[in-house]
């Protein structure tokens, strides 16, 4: 098959998941290519592409796309529209809002020229993210409805994604399946603490969304309750990443937070023994996976698909707020080892987010959408 994955911006969860996809695809015969924005990521994302775009043939291309919905978008969608015709795809994918709303409609107008095309979407969160009582959001979710009816097949990353989607948007029009994100074997070996560990970590987008200012509050209301000073390494990159360093010093933590650019997640994973994922919203978070398989001591706050992972009741989730957190980030500092137990096992986790299973049920799916 030829395969080619469209998406907006090449950065954390779902560059992650585009990239384990093109690599089990590529392994298993296929010619796939990449299209995505060419004005988000940095270094770090440039050694990425880098790095995966030796491996397909149909390319990687990069061109602008603005993150919101505008005229921009007029000149953005003619000239993608072009890059995915070159590349004469069997299987376009959409992931996230933005490049999910561009395979459809190009996967739609490669139809009508005469080309078989299955239109496949995964919203990873996207849109879904909006609260259904908003007018933006009424908005969205009203596109969203219009584009289930040029869809062959919706993947979703969580039971709470597919909840979403079915109580904002509706029942899906085209069938849906749910194929939870996967690591790879070699990402299930343990990282150890580096012996300067800090004692907490963050790591992912500098964005509200993620919870960095929540992260932040609750380090200090952490160092209220225990009486001892505490020190953390926020990992990332972002355009509010200076709003965060200035509530740091605000804080007056000093260099007891230490702020560093994005890097591979296993690198980051030795700065802080104790990993806190803070977000307001997730859909199915691959760092919470990579930091487990990697045996981290984690605190994440029950959101989005989160608790799938760990389990509803497991005391390791919080609520986004600053107290839950505070509370957790205190409990796991005064017993890091009987925090560690409560972990979830790693057979369990090889069983449901294995990146082979991931890839087979995907590739089931684009060859079961071709031939109907």
């Amino acid at each position: 098959m030829r395969i080619v994955h469209c998406f907006r911006s090449p950065v954390g969860g779902i560059f992650r998941h585009v990239r384990d996809l093109c690599e089990a695809q590529v392994a298993a015969g296929h010619e796939v290519g990449l299209v995505c924005d060419s004005t988000t990521g940095g270094a770090f994302e440039d050694q990425l592409f880098a790095e995966i775009g030796t491996k397909l043939k149909l390319g990687v291309a990069r061109t602008p796309m603005q993150r919101h919905v505008g005229p921009g978008d007029v000149a953005a969608a003619w000239r993608t529209l072009r890059i995915i015709r070159r590349m004469r795809p069997d299987v376009l994918h959409g992931h996230g809002a933005k490049g999910g709303a561009y395979a459809r409609l190009f996967g739609t107008a490669l139809r009508m020229s005469g080309r078989r095309v299955a239109r496949i979407y995964s919203p990873h969160g996207g849109s879904l993210h909006y609260d259904a009582h908003t007018l933006t959001g009424r908005f969205f979710f009203m596109l969203e409805a219009l584009m289930g009816r040029i869809t062959d097949h919706i993947l979703f990353v969580s039971q709470y994604e597919q909840r979403a989607y079915e109580q904002k948007v509706g029942m899906p029009h085209a069938p849906a399946t749910l194929v939870y994100n996967g690591l790879r074997a070699a990402e299930f070996e343990a990282v150890a603490d580096a012996p300067d560990a800090a004692d907490f970590l963050y790591i992912g987008m500098m964005r509200d969304l993620k919870g960095p200012d929540l992260f932040l509050d609750a380090l200090r209301e952490t160092e209220q309750r225990t009486g001892r000073a505490v020190s953390a390494v926020m990992v990332g990159d972002g355009d509010d990443r200076p709003k965060y360093v200035t509530q740091a010093e605000a804080l007056g933590f000093g260099e007891r937070v230490a702020f560093r650019p994005a890097m591979p997640a296993r690198q980051a994973f030795a700065l802080g023994r104790i990993m806190v994922v803070p977000s307001r919203a997730e859909a199915m978070p691959y760092i919470v996976l990579e930091a487990l398989a990697a045996r981290k001591i984690l605190i994440a706050t029950a959101v989005g698909g989160i608790p799938e992972i760990f389990g509803q009741n497991s005391p390791a989730l919080a609520a986004p707020s600053v107290s839950s957190l505070a509370e957790k980030m205190a409990a796991a500092l005064a017993d890091e080892a009987a925090f560690r137990a409560i972990m979830p096992p790693e057979n369990d986790l090889r069983t449901r987010f294995g990146a082979d299973v991931m890839a087979k049920k995907i590739e089931a799916i684009y060859g079961e959408t071709l031939r109907t």
